[in-house]
């Protein structure tokens, strides 16, 4: 805007020649410019005004939308959007394969301290000591007077313990609502589920992950909320795993025995309906993972797919079928089991002296080494290395729990001929007991391989075929005169045709050589025979039978008779009938009314 000058001098010179008073030209620009400024200024507030009703129009159409689209929905709850809820997840349960639960979540609260807001520290510190026992009132009540502003005191606590804290009274003691993991079959299948703890945690909520078994193998869809909270279905049966437990632990506790494992496995699918490793835990309250010492001495060590042992005379069975299907021998071939067998500086002798020769089937009835590493030895090193890997035996196992990645097999660093003989008649290879169930599955289900699975599958998986149909039914029937001519004679349950194969092997020491008074011992055992569903391995470590005048550790007088057991027990359960057998003639007595 062009400002005009109050007293122009154009004006001022002209009106004082003309003898005017020169203030009244600058009287009369004050008045016009005043009118200038108060005209400015109503259009300047008239605009504000008419800004302002646009808004609060505008604005209560927006609230009158609002509110007509409340009136016109469905109610809903409303949800809180607080930092904590981002990171609550809900987790999966987990079920066996009738879906029984065996995990789910628990809504539990856990404890914290605002040191700042407390009235009585010494009070609270001194009550807290006395409602948990693992806290010390001393170190409570340093943390309580020291220069924290916060801190966790308990991550679960019981409804109990929450209204002990209660009564307290103490303001600066908190609580956190959480979900925690609930195993509700406590010690069941620990070493399957594993265990599970906090993970991503705030003060209002808490990540529940895995931390072991299928919890964390699992994990990423126990916790995809796109799932639907769909269970987790696992092959196991409850009922089976809990008998499978009881027997496993009375025998390992008859036969002295340090741990133990078994394995139930169905084999034409694969899935495995029961594994036991002993000792066990619960993982409610996992312990804290061993840092000193052996390894398999801590409860968390799962001895069906970790512990790699050379597991004996069990493997000669699969040495016996390579060869027949290699068509080298058949069940009548006489094998030459004169010994000792030489190799260089080394041995190879039988438990006993069974004579100079033997038809294979003798050589599986009464395992002899000898006559094992004979076949081994027509068999050849490549070509037995192919078949053991073709059965599995040379990888993990990829049985789908965390742990079992750990079971990698020890092969010889150097796999010569002699390596074949001894490897014929399990030793210098060590497996986990895992990979032997999968490999009596193949025999069991006619030559498939078989994946083990922790999972459901609703058919028969068939893989690679290993041997024919053939050498597979001349196994079975190996197997099956191993429990009633054998080794395994304390392996036969009545109503149950039981076929399997002892082994009993030196148990290793951790810098090298073998103990003399420590053992593997071994039952793979395959039931009904005439008509093969089920594979089961038992495997005791360290066992000795002292009922004798002597002890006894050999797999036929510890390992068969719980595999008998367990059979005894779990074969109702699983749905198979016994079968009645014939009773000879002269057995039969004729009575009169």
């Amino acid at each position: 805007m062009i400002r005009t000058p109050l007293r122009p001098l154009a004006r001022i010179l002209d009106a004082r020649e003309k003898g005017e008073n020169p203030d009244a030209i600058e009287r009369e620009n004050i008045r016009i410019r005043h009118e200038q400024m108060r005209d400015q200024a109503r259009q300047r507030a008239e605009g504000r005004l008419l800004v302002l009703g646009m808004f609060f129009v505008v604005a209560f159409c927006v609230v009158g939308l609002r509110m007509g689209m409340l009136a016109t929905s469905e109610p809903t709850e409303p949800r809180v959007d607080a930092p904590g809820a981002k990171i609550h997840a809900a987790r999966a349960d987990i079920v066996d394969r009738h879906g029984n639960l065996l995990a789910t979540n628990f809504e539990t609260h856990a404890l914290y301290a605002q040191p700042p807001l407390m009235v009585d520290p010494v009070h609270a510190a001194e009550e807290l000591a006395q409602i948990f026992p693992d806290l010390e009132a001393d170190e409570l009540l340093e943390d309580f007077t020291g220069k924290r502003k916060f801190l966790w005191i308990k991550r679960k606590i019981s409804p109990e313990q929450l209204q002990a804290v209660h009564e307290i009274g103490d303001p600066g003691l908190l609580f956190a609502s959480r979900d925690m993991r609930l195993y509700p079959n406590g010690k069941l299948a620990a070493h399957v589920l594993g265990g599970a703890s906090f993970g991503k945690e705030g003060v209002n909520a808490a990540e529940v992950i895995g931390v072991a078994g299928v919890e964390k193998y699992f994990d990423e869809y126990l916790r995809d909320p796109a799932n639907g909270a769909k269970p987790l279905q696992l092959s196991l049966d409850l009922t089976v795993q809990a008998a499978a437990e009881r027997v496993l632990y009375g025998g390992m506790k008859l036969m002295n025995a340090k741990g133990a494992t078994s394995i139930l496995m169905d084999a034409h699918t694969g899935e495995v309906i029961s594994v036991v490793s002993l000792p066990t835990f619960d993982p409610n309250k996992r312990p804290r993972p061993a840092t000193s010492g052996d390894a398999s001495d801590s409860p968390l060590f799962n001895r069906s797919v970790q512990g790699v042992y050379e597991l004996g005379s069990t493997f000669k069975i699969f040495t016996v079928a390579q060869a027949m299907d290699l068509g080298l021998v058949n069940p009548d071939t006489l094998i030459d089991t004169k010994g000792p067998l030489r190799w260089g500086k080394h041995r190879i002798r039988d438990f006993r002296n069974y004579g100079d020769e033997m038809t294979v089937t003798k050589v599986i009835v009464k395992s002899s080494n000898i006559g094992t590493a004979r076949l081994a030895q027509a068999i050849g090193v490549e070509r037995q290395r192919a078949f053991l890997d073709r059965l599995g035996m040379l990888e993990t196992t990829g049985f789908e729990i965390v742990e079992a990645a750990t079971g990698r097999p020890l092969l010889p660093p150097n796999w010569s001929e002699l390596s074949t003989m001894t490897i014929s008649y399990g030793h210098g290879l060590s497996t986990s007991p895992m990979h032997l169930a999968a490999g009596y599955a193949a025999i069991a289900n006619g030559g498939y391989k078989v994946q083990p699975t922790i999972l459901k599958r609703p058919a028969s998986q068939k893989g690679e075929r290993v041997f024919s149909e053939t050498s597979s039914a001349a196994s079975r029937k190996m197997l099956r005169k191993v429990v009633t001519e054998g080794t395994a004679s304390f392996g036969e349950v009545k109503g149950y045709a039981v076929a399997g194969k002892t082994g009993t092997a030196d148990k290793p020491k951790r810098r090298g050589g073998y103990y003399d008074d420590k053992v593997i011992a071994t039952f793979a055992s395959i039931f009904p025979a005439d008509d093969p569903k089920y594979v089961l391995i038992v495997t005791l470590d360290e066992p000795v039978d002292t009922t004798g005048d002597e002890p006894r550790r050999t797999a036929g007088w510890t390992a068969v008779p719980v595999a008998a057991e367990m059979i005894r027990r779990v074969a109702p359960l699983l749905g198979l009938r016994p079968t009645v057998e014939p009773v000879p003639l002269d057995d039969i007595k004729l009575t009169s009314n």
